[in-house]
């Protein structure tokens, strides 16, 4: 009651400024002080800012006389506070002194983060990221301390054993209330949780996944048989990959070919999910607040529940095939310490958007490409059928898929223009290290490091002529010539070092059984009125790739 009184006797008062200017020079210093102090201790949630930027003016108006300043005096030292704390960040931001100022980039990146969060928003980071590439160079600064890096060996040593550690950005996709996962761990949690997923990719382990890999693709091919025209190409194969992760995560259960409702919900699901989540990646000093609220939350929360029935489902059903949930919770005991349920439950988020999303964007886009690219398409489908002459079940496909290497080539490709994490997260220089030197480029710490696959493909230095064309013919022995540029260590669609995609080698057989089935069985064409050129206007990057549809008309063949 008594500040509402301080608050009402101010109100009260007439307008006329009483504060001198030697008032408004301390209430300047203070806003310095104020920037000064959130560089040295940056505050962890907005309710911390918010209670010290609304408490300091406050403090200082009690020091001053009340009784002798009026509303208008209040506003005039809030609106001068604030300024002078937002000027001396933005002075700050574009001066020499910044560790970062020596790094290229856009004045308004530099100055501030809401300008990457309404870019992400947009689902655009990793087209405009490669147009600040080819105008600043291999440095840019994308954020005030946010660096993108696109030197090929500058990037590897990031990556790779000895680089930087994963940072705040993949703090904020780690629940609080549930153990890391595999994605968001550091250390040596991260090698030893990665060594128990290691197991589900061994080559003898990739063998259980053969049976239901087949069964599924059967499915997809009865499903497109009878598919109305036009058909959504690229939403039927994210209901496929959805069906095959739930057999290679749980042992089975999704049956989304068969239900299009239960899928398109599953597909939104996922979709919703990634953008929250890739929002929140982009302010992790604020997660612990925006995470309540409801437009994001939910969202997150939604797959999160759903992974954790699916879990539990798995638990009371037990082992019925070595699925990678058998490899994670060590069904076979070879762990000196059994993970714990919370633990394994907490992959299963991830095992659902990594097992599922990405391999799915990658066949869209391959089909895609085929569509804009009809001599290649007509290569690739006589390589098809002289390995499978008509009448070839779908049973026979993995012993035989290791003879196609022109489809090899346009998977690579495809994962080359258009990989299914184009801009991929960033790692960061530790705090408490001082500075990272990579490229003979001092990195301070606390700086964000980005090594985006979809900018490095589309590198002239690295891959070249034609860079942003659809050429399989670069991958095959013979297929360029010695004046052109083919840079394998520049090829990172899986990301490169010991948190790369455990998953590469099954992802791979996926994408080669799927194609070689559809093209197998079908002539494929761009449905009438879709211009197929357009479809990569529609893909959105949250981290993984967001895809529109891919309406196309389909022909048995046999």
């Amino acid at each position: 009651m008594a500040f509402l009184d301080f608050v009402h006797s101010l109100m009260s008062r007439d307008f006329t400024m009483s504060a001198s200017p030697n008032s408004l020079l301390q209430v300047i210093a203070m806003g310095v002080t104020t920037h000064l102090y959130f560089r040295k201790f940056e505050p962890q949630n907005p309710i911390a800012l918010i209670a010290i930027l609304v408490s300091e003016p406050i403090l200082y108006i009690v020091v001053q006389n009340p009784t002798t300043l009026n509303a208008f005096d209040v506003f005039y030292i809030y609106t001068a506070f604030l300024l002078s704390v937002g000027l001396s960040i933005v002075l700050y931001r574009l001066s020499p002194f910044h560790p970062l100022a020596g790094f290229p980039g856009p004045v308004m990146n530099k100055i501030t983060q809401f300008r990457s969060i309404w870019i992400q928003w947009e689902g655009h980071q990793y087209l405009i990221n490669k147009r600040l590439h080819e105008k600043y160079g291999a440095f840019v600064r994308v954020g005030p301390n946010e660096l993108s890096v696109t030197d090929i060996d500058i990037a590897l040593a990031i990556l790779g054993p000895g680089g930087l550690p994963k940072g705040r950005f993949y703090e904020a996709r780690h629940d609080p209330r549930a153990p890391g996962n595999v994605l968001v761990l550091r250390g040596q949690a991260h090698t030893d949780r990665r060594r128990i997923w290691s197991r589900a990719f061994t080559n003898e382990s990739l063998e259980e996944y053969d049976e239901p890999l087949l069964k599924r693709v059967q499915y997809l091919i009865d499903r497109l048989a009878g598919a109305p025209a036009p058909t959504d190409l690229s939403l039927v194969i994210s209901l496929f990959a959805l069906d095959f992760m739930s057999d290679m995560a749980f042992g089975g259960g999704f049956d989304m070919l068969r239900d299009d409702s239960d899928g398109l919900e599953v597909r939104s699901m996922f979709d919703k999910f990634g953008i929250s989540l890739s929002l929140l990646c982009h302010a992790p000093w604020a997660v612990s607040t925006l995470v309540h609220l409801p437009a994001l939350s939910k969202n997150i929360l939604k797959l999160r529940k759903f992974a954790v029935e699916w879990g539990t489902n798995r638990i009371l059903r037990g082992a019925v095939t070595k699925d990678l949930w058998y490899h994670l919770y060590d069904e076979a005991g070879l762990e000196k310490e059994k993970p714990s349920t919370r633990q394994v439950i907490a992959e299963g988020s991830l095992a659902m958007v990594a097992g599922s999303d990405t391999t799915a964007t990658c066949l869209a886009s391959l089909f895609y490409f085929l569509l804009c690219y009809p001599k290649c398409y007509q290569r690739l489908q006589a390589e098809i059928d002289e390995v499978f002459p008509p009448g070839s079940g779908v049973s026979n496909m993995l012993k035989h898929i290791a003879n196609l290497p022109y489809l090899t080539a346009c998977i690579n490709e495809t994962l080359r223009l258009l990989p299914p994490v184009p801009t991929n997260g960033p790692r960061q220089v530790p705090y408490g290290s001082g500075r990272r030197i990579f490229g003979g480029r001092f990195i301070p710490e606390g700086t964000q490091v980005y090594t985006p696959p979809y900018s490095i493909h589309r590198d002239p230095r690295y891959f070249s002529p034609l860079t942003e064309e659809f050429v399989p013919e670069r991958w095959l022995p013979g297929g360029i010539s010695e004046d052109q540029v083919h840079n394998l260590s520049a090829f990172i669609p899986f990301s490169h070092g010991p948190a790369n995609c455990v998953g590469r080698s099954l992802a791979r057989k996926e994408m080669m059984a799927v194609a070689s089935a559809i093209l197998h069985k079908f002539d494929i064409h761009a449905a009438d009125g879709f211009d197929s050129r357009e479809w990569p206007e529609g893909l959105r990057d949250h981290f993984v790739t967001i895809r529109g549809p891919l309406l196309v008309n389909l022909a048995s063949r046999f």
